[in-house]
């Protein structure tokens, strides 16, 4: 017979089990070009992708794909260095295996980054939106298909998938750094390409500030499992309509380098005070 969801966590949480020293407290994903956060882990284990049962490969250039597991801020944690898009051909319920593994191991919270385009004008380049809302135009779900209860309800609530106590810490926090912040809504969309002039008007008509390829599986597989979950984004182009230039990918994963540079003092603090 199939092996199961919940019997593939099982198998990819016990094999990391013998690798790590203790249950982290929060897990965390890194998106395009900020991987450098990672490097802030002490006492750090670093486990390739390939060598856990089940999970899927980065196949994103600027992705290294391994877990860290270690200490940030004195707080235990499991950071993917490079995360699953839907785009790269898998799966949703693969692009939000790890959030259920991390959950499995004993995560309670779940911190979420990437890189977007700006649509809302008052965005500039390398500013950080902390995620308060979504929109999702992805064409699947990754609660699609039977449900099993050991993994979470059938019908998950989705009121407030993005945990507002972080939030309204993070805003302080940032603040008390000097670090531009906002908070936005972001709509998810399938990719790889980016978007039209026309496709810009409809989203940002549709309510949303940044778009993005990835996040909001994860956080609707947060909110299944019961992570209290929090995103930050990096503008890494501006997406105005009647602006609009061509993207070049090495400049997106430079600016992206210097949003990250911001997050690596932010959520080192949050994570210290969970």
């Amino acid at each position: 017979m199939p092996t199961s969801l919940f019997d593939k966590i099982q198998e990819a949480a016990n094999h990391l089990r013998k690798q790590i020293s203790e249950a982290p407290k929060a897990g965390m994903i890194l998106g395009t070009g900020l991987g450098g956060l990672a490097a802030q882990i002490q006492n750090a284990v670093k486990i390739s992708y390939g060598e856990i049962p089940h999970f899927p490969e980065s196949t994103v250039e600027s992705h290294t794909g391994q877990l860290v597991f270690g200490e940030l801020n004195g707080t235990p944690i499991l950071a993917m260095e490079g995360r699953f898009h839907y785009y790269e051909g898998y799966s949703l319920e693969q692009v939000t295996f790890p959030v259920r593994v991390m959950k499995e191991l004993g995560a309670e919270f779940l911190f979420v980054t990437s890189a977007v385009g700006g649509m809302n004008p008052q965005y500039d380049l390398a500013d950080i939106v902390i995620v308060e809302d979504h929109i999702d135009m992805m064409p699947d779900n990754p609660l699609r298909g039977p449900n099993d209860d050991r993994l979470g309800p059938r019908f998950p609530d989705m009121c407030q998938p993005y945990d507002k106590e972080i939030i309204g810490q993070a805003k302080i926090k940032a603040l008390e750094l000097g670090i531009a912040s906002h908070t936005g809504v972001l709509v998810a969309v399938p990719g790889p390409n980016l978007e039209t002039r026309a496709e810009y008007r409809m989203l940002r008509h549709m309510g949303a500030d940044i778009v993005g390829m990835s996040t909001v599986p994860e956080i609707i597989v947060a909110a299944h499992c019961g992570l209290r979950a929090v995103a930050f984004s990096v503008v890494t182009d501006i997406c105005l309509p009647d602006a609009l230039e061509p993207v070049e990918i090495a400049k997106i994963i430079e600016v992206a380098g210097i949003g990250g540079e911001k997050l690596t003092k932010l959520l080192p603090e949050l994570i210290g005070n969970l």
